[in-house]
């Protein structure tokens, strides 16, 4: 066990945690509880909204899986991630101002609550919570696994041990903190994120000799690695492109991101998130991913990719600079796996114990169920997660591509297009979840894309097709 390592790890992370629990005290009196738990009142500012958004799509995937792959495949996946800087723009761009003016109009806590009051039908609120459930599961396992990894890193526990210790402390945060304890707290998660990797990407420059150094060793040890093709040059042009899809444009359909654009307090706050956003999604994922690249040929022969970050702060930092670098990607799991805990929480709560079995509940025994929900969740994950793949970033992609592929147009149509109606989105969902799923298990790369793409437009002829054959009843 590196032994000041983990104490500066867990310290921060603490400090970190116990700041979100008194925040989650501070509520608003004129909210509903549900209103508060899930959205925060609708009072974030830009600075937190833009740093909420980041700390949730940033999650293990970008700080563990993501810079694994570009370990193993060289600048060719570095390439294809900063892809991920549009999402915040995109996200806010096309959803924009006019989704929180209808999402509050509709008093709408959580986008199947949009869609219920959009498409006025039981079958799309049925058919997307089970399609958050089902894919958001794989996501949330996803998250599970990293911060597993990272904390056996550091610590040299077992892989299950650490995982066990991850697990408890998010369950404790996440249930009793709800969405105002995660969004005020990703403020400051996403501010270690930053400073963290920038510290470690210098720290692996100046540990390697120089940007020309390593890269003299990356093109000795095998040259496809400095190119845009991969590794063994399976990275096509027409696969990279479609990442302009799975991790650009079709974030607006995550509905973990798109809680965040309900949630805003005003114009301005939109604008600044709009700026902020975009600036520290860039930095992040374009650091992340050369730390990934550069650890190469600093520690070579690493045998489980998802553990090069913590493995490479360890080597080139001082012990105790390196746990607290290390609480930036720990600090995003734990933000992604808290906003996921809530989003799949609501979806049961929200969307249908309160839509279809006891619409008047006291606010007691919803908060109550709510908890209860919250930690059940977390234990059916931490199942999942006992036996991990060795890279987490595929679980995570495949989470993204089937949300996209059965809410985009659903979501997007519903803001901008009158003439959709619920045969459509019924219609849409169907064939986007469908399709997907079965892409992936049969032709995953239709025409050299991720498979998102092929649903995605499936899914569309099948919107507009069902929308303007059908009459709205």
């Amino acid at each position: 066990m590196n032994l000041v390592a983990s104490i500066t790890l867990f310290s921060s992370v603490a400090i970190i945690f116990l700041i979100g629990l008194l925040a989650s005290r501070t509520t608003n009196p004129s909210t509903s509880f549900m209103e508060d738990y899930y959205l925060g009142g609708r009072s974030l500012g830009g600075f937190v909204l833009a740093m909420t958004m980041t700390a949730t799509y940033g999650s293990a995937s970008s700080f563990i899986g993501g810079p694994g792959v570009a370990y193993n495949e060289g600048l060719g996946w570095v390439l294809l991630s900063v892809i991920q800087v549009s999402t915040g723009y995109f996200t806010l761009m096309i959803l924009g101002k006019r989704f929180a003016i209808v999402a509050k109009k509709y008093k709408a806590i959580t986008m199947v609550d949009f869609l219920k009051e959009r498409y006025q039908s039981k079958w799309v609120v049925l058919l997307s919570s089970f399609s958050i459930i089902v894919f958001l599961f794989s996501a949330m396992a996803a998250q599970w696994i990293g911060g597993g990894r990272l904390i056996e890193s550091i610590t040299g526990l077992s892989y299950h041990s650490a995982l066990l210790i991850f697990v408890l402390t998010v369950l404790v945060y996440v249930t009793f903190g709800g969405f105002r304890a995660v969004t005020l707290t990703d403020s400051i998660q996403g501010t270690i994120m930053i400073i963290g990797t920038v510290i470690l990407l210098g720290s692996i420059i100046m540990a390697g000799g120089g940007v020309s150094s390593i890269m003299a060793d990356l093109r000795a040890e095998n040259p496809n690695l400095i190119t845009p093709y991969g590794a063994d040059g399976s990275l096509s042009p027409q696969y990279v492109s479609s990442f302009w899809i799975l991790v650009g444009v079709g974030v607006v359909a995550l509905p973990q991101i798109v809680v965040r654009a309900m949630s805003y307090k005003n114009t301005r706050s939109f604008h600044r998130a709009l700026i902020i956003g975009t600036i520290v999604v860039g930095v992040i994922m374009l650091n992340m991913h050369l730390i990934g690249v550069f650890a190469r040929p600093i520690l070579p022969g690493v045998e489980v990719a998802d553990t090069v970050i913590p493995l490479i702060a360890l080597e080139v930092l001082p012990a105790w600079l390196a746990g607290i670098v290390l609480a930036a990607p720990l600090a995003a799991i734990m933000s992604t796996v808290d906003s996921l805990l809530l989003l799949v929480s609501s979806t049961i709560v929200k969307d249908v114990y309160l839509n279809y079995i006891q619409p008047h509940a006291p606010k007691k025994k919803v908060r109550k169920l709510s908890m209860i929900i919250t930690a059940i969740l977390g234990f059916i994950v931490y199942l999942i997660a006992i036996n991990p793949p060795d890279l987490i970033i595929w679980l995570n992609l495949y989470t993204i591509g089937g949300l996209e592929a059965a809410f985009i147009w659903p979501v997007v149509m519903g803001i901008y297009w009158k003439k959709g109606n619920k045969h459509g989105a019924i219609a849409a969902i169907i064939t986007g979840f469908l399709s997907y799923i079965l892409f992936q298990a049969f032709y995953p790369e239709p025409f050299g894309m991720h498979a998102v793409v092929s649903s995605i437009a499936i899914s569309l002829i099948a919107y507009v097709g069902a929308s303007l054959s059908l009459k709205k009843e």
